[in-house]
């Protein structure tokens, strides 16, 4: 017999030593008897109601649950075998098997002539699971940028495809994938990048992730091993980075941006041999980089043998001309391209793709497999058949006439509502930064008003990082995000935005 059959062995005889005389010696480490006589009666009352074929186990849930949410109280003295089992009018042996279970398991405890006891080992769970997603709670007016309007979500294509590829799916894509993704999602990414966003992709060098912020991550760890101790970012840009870098041990360094993109005199003076960039639509200001600011960022990253890590957000939304191609495709040696489906159909998805060098890849393939050994199958293959019928495009389309009209919409609403206020950036994305006459500030005061009248914002402040000496001038910049939101809603919103910074 194996020690663990030994142990349960003993259990079982101990509990149903015990349980046939509830009512011996008293409990040397104290007790509670059951209040109200036999609260294991009422509990089990409803498991065994249950029919014949799931009865068994039924007594034993009922007392595991009531044990774990304290209902059944640590030092409670269970009623024996035989009464119990003649209370509920079932056979001793469900009771005795019930028991013996729970025993083996921690949950109950017994001593021979001592009775069955409720264990100690065992902390009353949490009557619920908390919700810690971001949210915006009473709220009248929400403009936080980064959420597209989840709504547009295509749920029918979406619930068509899934249906079909759990038909044809082969029963061996079930198991563990290539760390890299299914070779079908790859090929079809690989096809759709060229075409959208003018990209270098072979289908080998892409890594199917889980978001910007899982590449983000990898990227981090892989270059962290190679040495990197520093990475340089846009100011300013994402407040993900920080954080997201410092898990992997690199610390970030704040880079100023002009009109046409990152500084590049900072950048060398700045020592580092990496960078993050938004060079299609940055993030927040909404500047698209020159023509003559990417030559001078990739000649930078080949004089360092360094890298740029192109963050392509938002760059298949642009309203006013074909979007600009990613910067990857000048150069894919010393460019890592990330994408992700968050703002085209949904950030839960958690769907992305990340193009890297060849002089990567082995590493990043590697990190990628021992992270989580590779993405979710079915995710990847249903993708991959929304992109190769034209649903992902169709969706695509979808999005820019939603998110362009509401764009307008907003543009709109804030003339007429704040006069003399200014939108900048490029047509494109999903949040404008718009700047508003010095008498609706300072700054701190209009924020206020805002949050008292229930309406979110942030400011333009908020994405700058803290230690890069910025002070806060008194005019009023906030990034408003709107693809959220209806045009009425932005209509309303932005009516309560003016009521309120007219208030005294």
């Amino acid at each position: 017999m194996t020690p663990s059959e030994t142990n349960r062995h003993e259990a079982r005889g101990a509990a149903r030593d015990g349980a046939d005389d509830g009512a011996g010696a008293p409990d040397p480490a104290g007790s509670t008897d059951a209040p109200g006589g036999s609260p294991a009666w009422e509990l089990l009352l409803p498991a065994v109601s249950a029919p014949a074929r799931t009865r068994g186990r039924s007594p034993q849930a009922a007392l595991r649950e009531a044990v774990r949410t304290g209902r059944l109280a640590p030092g409670t003295r269970l009623p024996s075998s035989r009464d119990l089992a003649a209370d509920l009018g079932v056979s001793r042996g469900l009771i005795t098997e019930a028991y013996e279970q729970l025993t083996a398991e921690g949950y109950l405890r017994s001593g021979r002539g001592a009775g069955t006891w409720v264990g100690g080992a065992v902390r009353a769970a949490p009557p619920r699971a908390r919700d810690l997603a971001p949210r915006s709670p009473g709220t009248r007016a929400d403009f936080v940028a980064g959420t597209p309007d989840l709504s547009l979500f295509p749920r029918s294509a979406w619930a068509a495809a899934q249906r079909a590829v759990l038909t044809e799916l082969p029963h061996h894509d079930l198991g563990y994938p290539d760390p890299r993704g299914l070779p079908r999602l790859r090929t079809a990414l690989a096809e759709l990048l060229a075409r959208r966003r003018g990209v270098v992709a072979d289908p080998e060098r892409i890594v199917v992730v889980s978001g910007v912020a899982q590449a983000t991550a990898l990227l981090g760890f892989v270059l962290h091993a190679r040495g990197v101790r520093t990475i340089g970012v846009e100011d300013p840009g994402s407040p993900q980075h920080d954080a997201l870098y410092a898990s992997a041990g690199v610390t970030t360094v704040p880079l100023p941006l002009d009109g046409e993109g990152v500084v590049v005199g900072p950048l060398r003076e700045s020592g580092v041999r990496a960078v993050v960039t938004t060079p299609s639509h940055q993030f927040p200001t909404g500047i698209a980089y020159s023509a003559r600011r990417r030559t001078e960022l990739l000649q930078w990253a080949r004089s360092v043998d360094g890298m740029v890590l192109e963050d392509d957000y938002d760059g298949d939304f642009r309203y006013d001309r074909a979007p600009v191609g990613a910067l990857q495709g000048l150069d894919p040696e010393h460019v890592a391209y990330a994408g992700s489906v968050s703002k085209s159909l949904a950030p839960g998805l958690r769907l992305g793709w990340l193009l890297i060098p060849e002089s990567l890849a082995d590493e990043v393939i590697e990190r990628k497999r021992t992270m989580d050994l590779g993405h979710p199958t079915l995710d990847q293959a249903l993708f991959a058949r929304f992109v190769e019928h034209g649903d992902y495009d169709r969706q695509l389309r979808r999005c820019q006439r939603a998110y362009r009209e509401r764009r307008d919409t907003l543009v709109a609403a804030l003339e007429e509502h704040f006069p003399g206020s200014q939108v900048a950036g490029i047509a494109a994305g999903l949040h404008v930064i718009a700047a508003f006459p010095r008498r609706y500030g300072p700054q701190d005061v209009f924020l206020a008003r805002m949050a008292a009248a229930g309406i979110a914002v942030r400011p333009l402040t908020d994405y700058t990082h803290a230690r890069a000496g910025h002070d806060d001038d008194g005019d009023v910049r906030l990034v408003l995000g709107y693809a959220h939101l209806s045009p009425a809603r932005i209509r309303a919103g932005v009516r309560l935005m003016a009521g309120a910074a007219e208030a005294a």
